[in-house]
């Protein structure tokens, strides 16, 4: 069965990777940490429920109290499992690290990117200048899209184009909601060589463009903006812009597709920075493991 095969895969997967097994090691002799309930099962838990569809931890508690007793007959109590899993958040950023960079290889052509952010959602319009949950890494900001204020992160993500499907993921990190797309941006770019990055408005910045073409043969393409007081885009500029709009649409598609899969972007129940850091590292890695084939989805 389907499913049995994929938690079975996730175990292991856990257990092999050399990144999380240093982190859980290291965790393990600062908490003295001996219980019957592994950290490695937690893990494998949290990620098996959200690529079955589960958002919210209780959830998947209830799930494996309930149909997984077998296979786990040492579940800790609800809170005694959340507790655990918050503890272990790092081990979901070294995941996602670790499968974008098993699957960059692969990819024959890796010199055109796209690059976007996505807002994850503490609070919406009417308490995001009230909300207070990990105050150390969110803040208030406003997402266009929407076009609402709102409290919490972005999700910022610079992915090889594939032509005809999403793109692959190759950095990915987190900022407050504040934070300008551009600035943030700005270290990610100076790895980037014999590169076109294709980006939003945001990212234009003639200067850093002469500078990325001078010293690292690569290029920032973004839609072309009016000038002041101009009032109509000429034909040609017109068609670029579309042109442009065309080629970085998969980076929407690819958060979309997160979000109607894994609803990382409804963070509203999160009550800590821990809790936080779960739920966006360990949904978006799970969203590479179905991207890079490790699992199947139905």
């Amino acid at each position: 069965m389907r499913w049995k095969e994929n938690l079975i895969r996730l175990y292991l997967l856990v257990c092999e990777d050399k990144g999380i097994q240093n982190y859980l090691k290291s965790y393990k002799q600062s908490h003295n940490q001996t219980a019957d309930f592994t950290d490695e099962e937690v893990l494998t838990l949290y990620l098996f429920g959200i690529s079955e569809g589960m958002s919210k931890v209780k959830h998947i508690h209830r799930y494996t109290r309930q149909h997984l007793q077998s296979w786990f007959p040492k579940l800790p109590s609800y809170q005694g499992f959340n507790d655990r899993l918050n503890n272990l958040g790092g081990c979901f950023e070294l995941l996602a690290g670790g499968l974008t960079q098993a699957a960059l290889p692969a990819l024959l052509f890796n010199k055109e990117k796209v690059i976007d952010s996505m807002p994850i959602m503490v609070a919406g319009n009417n308490r995001s200048s009230t909300a207070k949950v990990a105050k150390q890494i969110c803040s208030k900001g406003y997402c266009s899209s929407k076009q609402t204020y709102y409290y919490g992160l972005k999700l910022h993500t610079i992915g090889i184009v594939r032509p005809g499907t999403l793109p692959m993921p190759e950095a990915s990190w987190i900022t407050g909601a504040h934070e300008n797309d551009l600035t943030v941006a700005r270290p990610a770019f100076e790895s980037q060589y014999n590169t076109k990055i294709y980006a939003d408005k945001i990212y234009a910045d003639v200067d850093l463009n002469k500078t990325m073409m001078e010293k690292q043969n690569s290029v920032i393409i973004t839609p072309v903006k009016k000038a002041k007081g101009q009032i109509l885009k000429d034909a040609a500029d017109d068609l670029f812009s579309t042109a442009v709009s065309g080629i970085r649409q998969p980076i929407e598609s690819f958060f979309n597709w997160i979000i109607e899969k894994t609803h990382i972007q409804k963070a509203n129940r999160v009550r800590s920075e821990r809790g936080l850091l779960v739920h966006v590292w360990g949904k978006y890695a799970v969203a590479l493991l179905w991207i890079t084939k490790f699992l199947t989805l139905d």
